[in-house]
């Protein structure tokens, strides 16, 4: 059976579902959601295989165990989820995930499927163990979604013909196929839906040394020469994501063709990224300006969300998105009952002094 990991469709498909907010939020370059430059980059440097998929050990362990099993029982995989911050590799496991079943998958969003008929003509289209994957499925409709519920358990889709008195329902039998559901809400989605998938893995953020080897690969395979003090630079401020690791990489790259002699090095690293306004951490101006903001206009907090997003001028759901999870990873943040609170790592970090007698207590991560 062929294979076709990421064809015109599912490009066009991709691209249609990103809304004109979500086009504002990826411009920061250590954003970790997909810029439309990326796709072609990202399909090149997209690992193919498990065995060349770096990092996320356990994910990987439990993922090779299930496709072994199914396999030897030549049955297709239960519905996976997978969830956390984007750029973190959910989409090429995905298409891992189908390669190793040697199976087709067909890629489509949640806000790109509006209508029942459309997820309908989907889910007719697949055959015997098939690969549907559905990135940011936490925004499917709601009435979408429960189109998928008898799709999942039973293998069948109801559908309505006819209008009025004189309306009848259908049911059509469906292959069996794997739905993959990939998110960064996990929140968001519904209790029916998230119990309806045998297997739910979070993929975390990063460690240093798994970036550096990321950023190896991709220097191979971009042909481009990089010292280990360079590569090192790139790695630590790639805030544990992939994708942005490749993107300063090709930064730091263009820096070096024209300012060198085509080598990252240590020097030329540090000088392309400190242009780019990126700190020792991975930490850009819009980082700094959420902090400052706790920090400089409330006193460190406790302070809400909605109130830190009036202050910046920005969308609440992108502060909690985009900026909040790499800043509690660091423990620059805390989420509180009361609202963020700026930890004296944060201080620290910017340079400014802290008072731990003008601070609350942390009283534990319970807020929104």
């Amino acid at each position: 059976m062929p294979l076709h990991s990421f064809d015109k469709y599912n490009a066009t498909n991709y691209n249609v579902s990103m809304s004109a907010k979500d086009k504002d939020n990826i411009e920061r370059i250590v954003s970790g959601k997909a810029e439309e430059e990326d796709l072609p980059i990202d399909y090149t440097l997209r690992p193919k295989r498990l065995s060349e998929f770096i990092g996320q050990d356990k994910v990987k362990d439990n993922l090779k165990i299930a496709i072994d099993a199914a396999q030897g029982r030549a049955e297709p995989l239960d519905h996976i989820l997978l969830y956390g911050p984007p750029g973190l590799g959910k989409t090429t496991l995905a298409n891992i995930i189908a390669a190793e079943m040697r199976v087709n998958i067909r890629t489509t969003s949640g806000p790109a499927v509006e209508r029942p008929g459309d997820i309908a003509a989907i889910l007719t289209g697949l055959k015997e163990g098939d690969v549907l994957f559905i990135d940011e499925i936490h925004r499917l409709n709601r009435i979408v979604e429960e189109k998928l519920y008898p799709a999942m358990e039973d293998y069948a889709i109801d559908i309505i013909v006819g209008k009025g008195p004189g309306a009848r329902n259908i049911r059509l039998n469906l292959p069996r196929f794997t739905l993959i559901g990939a998110t960064t809400r996990f929140a968001m989605l519904s209790a029916p839906m998230r119990d309806r998938f045998g297997s739910v893995y979070r993929l975390d953020f990063y460690d240093e040394n798994s970036i550096a080897a990321i950023i190896k690969r991709a220097t191979k395979i971009l042909k481009v020469k990089a010292e280990e003090g360079g590569i090192k630079e790139i790695a630590s401020r790639s805030r544990g994501t992939p994708r942005v690791a490749n993107r300063l990489l090709r930064r730091v790259r263009d820096y070096a063709q024209v300012k060198g002699d085509g080598t990252i090095t240590k020097k030329l690293a540090l000088e392309a990224l400190a242009r780019l306004e990126i700190d020792n951490l991975g930490l850009d101006d819009l980082d700094h300006r959420v902090l400052r903001t706790i920090i400089e206009k409330y006193s460190g907090g406790p302070v809400g969300l909605d109130t830190i997003a009036a202050s910046i001028s920005e969308e609440a759901d992108t502060i909690m998105d985009v900026y909040e999870p790499y800043l509690l990873q660091l423990g620059f943040l805390d989420r509180t009952p009361r609202g963020r609170v700026a930890t004296p790592h944060a201080y620290e970090h910017l340079g400014i002094p802290y008072n731990k007698k003008d601070k609350p207590p942390q009283l534990g991560l319970f807020d929104k």
